[in-house]
């Protein structure tokens, strides 16, 4: 491997560790905002992002739980992909990227991929049902903006990985041929 591209490979697991901890500190930060909107909501203003949906709560306790469960669960998903990829990054041998570890993390990276999609795009579409019921969701947008862009992007790394699992395939043929 040239030096270029281990600098580049170095760097980018570098961004990963950044990304995911940058995940985590907002999984963190929903959860007492959470905990906190239960328990002393006058305090929200103050928090994490200022997601007050204390109007939500006393409205509809129902809609305040599935939409803050849909806010917790996606990004938990995300934190959890990263730690995938982080996985995948520091386990990689590049002189050898066919094999069985590497299409697992990549078949992984897919499926959460498409979770979060999916959940995000079910997540959207709950919350414009919401606003036809008078529910303000303007502060959730930010959270499911792009769902249909991680479903486009489970769809390419599922491809990935279906090429990483035909080259492992392809891989063992040629060692037992030889």
């Amino acid at each position: 491997m040239s030096k270029t591209n281990n600098i580049v490979f170095k760097s980018l697991h570098i961004v990963a560790w950044v990304i995911f901890v940058g995940l985590c500190i907002e999984v963190g930060g929903l959860i007492v905002n959470f905990i906190f909107s239960l328990y002393k909501p006058e305090f929200i203003q103050n928090l994490y992002q200022k997601l007050d949906l204390s109007e939500m709560y006393e409205r509809s306790k129902w809609a305040f739980f599935s939409m803050y469960s849909f806010i917790l669960v996606i990004a938990i998903l995300k934190a959890v992909l990263f730690y995938v990829v982080i996985r995948l990054v520091s386990k990689i041998d590049l002189s050898k990227p066919f094999n069985s570890f590497v299409s697992r993390q990549i078949s992984q990276i897919s499926y959460y991929t498409l979770s979060i999609g999916l959940l995000s795009y079910i997540a959207r579409q709950s919350a414009k049902n919401l606003v036809h019921r008078g529910f303000v969701t303007d502060n959730l947008n930010q959270f499911w903006a792009d769902s249909q862009a991680f479903i486009l992007m489970a769809a390419v790394i599922y491809v990935i990985a279906t090429i990483f699992k035909k080259g492992i395939d392809i891989q063992n043929e040629n060692d037992l041929t030889v």
